[in-house]
């Protein structure tokens, strides 16, 4: 469930562009008028937004965002204007080629992504980059994290929720023999079997193991392997079991202690807004006995918290 709220009467994407216009006009930008448009309009009304303006003012929306917003407010504004594979399509050529190589978010966008969401946001990716996200992925990561990545955006998997009861429980017997069972552990078996199968089937791999050998697959999969292809493996299972409490969770991680991991905070805002939010805030609630928005409240500030908030919604 998205978390997006929209205005009652449908909103007419000429005016708004004129109205954002008007808001960066004259001297200094009108951040709260852009924040109210642009953070209650869908994925088709922004880009219907940034056709009009394009053609009103010969200029592209982005260019003047850039322009007139700053810091972290311009990040995530960048962001979110973009429709979802170019968002993360962006957010994967920065963090696999930008100044500071982050694998930990090119890990998140692809081992989160559902097997149709990967298709497109890998056409997008060689359409607005001229270059293959495989090239991307094999150039900047190595050993059986590159092999799982490559692996989960390259083989299709199925989305049902329909699983055969015998091969999870195939699965599960050459899960305890790659790891528990043996000295070392066998990698390939975990990449096919994360790689390969869908989230249901995973899933039902998760709790027939708890079931069959007394340990939850994800302290298994902790305890064998380690650096970004635990990481890789971890956010397929939990992704698998249950993506909301996933996001929940990296979202504490970025508000937590010292400090807050701005770049985290945003990218989980903005690809989230529009897909599963409200279950987020649930799972958030649940874990953590705070709401999703105080916690966010206290960790940002200006027209940066007023947009997130506007995402996010207070209920």
């Amino acid at each position: 469930m998205a978390s997006l709220t929209l205005p009652p009467a449908p909103a007419n994407p000429r005016q708004d562009a004129i109205d954002l216009h008007k808001a960066f006009k004259g001297f200094g930008c009108d951040s709260t008028a852009v924040i109210n448009i642009l953070a209650h309009r869908d994925s088709m009304q922004r880009a219907y937004i940034q056709q009009e303006y394009r053609t009103m003012y010969s200029e592209d929306l982005s260019r003047r965002i850039s322009s007139e917003l700053s810091g972290h407010n311009k990040k995530a504004m960048l962001l979110w204007i973009l429709d979802p594979a170019g968002r993360d399509a962006t957010v994967l050529r920065e963090a696999l080629s930008g100044d500071t190589i982050d694998l930990r978010a090119a890990t998140e966008i692809i081992c989160s992504r559902t097997p149709s969401q990967l298709q497109i946001m890998k056409q997008t990716y060689h359409a607005k980059f001229g270059t293959y996200l495989e090239h991307d992925i094999g150039q900047r990561t190595t050993g059986d994290h590159q092999k799982l990545l490559l692996a989960y955006v390259g083989i299709p998997r199925y989305e049902g929720p329909e699983v055969d009861p015998t091969s999870v429980t195939h699965d599960a017997k050459d899960l305890y023999k790659a790891g528990e069972k043996r000295l070392g552990t066998d990698e390939k078996t975990f990449i096919r079997i994360f790689a390969e199968r869908s989230w249901a089937h995973l899933a039902s791999v998760s709790s027939a193991y708890h079931h069959m050998y007394d340990r939850s697959l994800e302290k298994v999969v902790k305890s064998e392997t380690s650096g970004n292809f635990e990481v890789a493996l971890l956010t397929i299972l939990r992704c698998a079991e249950n993506p909301a409490k996933y996001f929940a969770k990296v979202l504490r991680k970025a508000m937590k202690g010292l400090g807050t991991d701005d770049s985290t905070l945003i990218r989980i805002v903005v690809t989230r807004t529009e897909i599963d939010m409200q279950y987020i805030k649930a799972e958030y609630y649940k874990k953590y006995k705070k709401p999703l928005a105080d916690a966010i409240h206290s960790e940002t500030s200006g027209n940066y918290r007023t947009f997130l908030l506007s995402l996010v919604g207070s209920h």
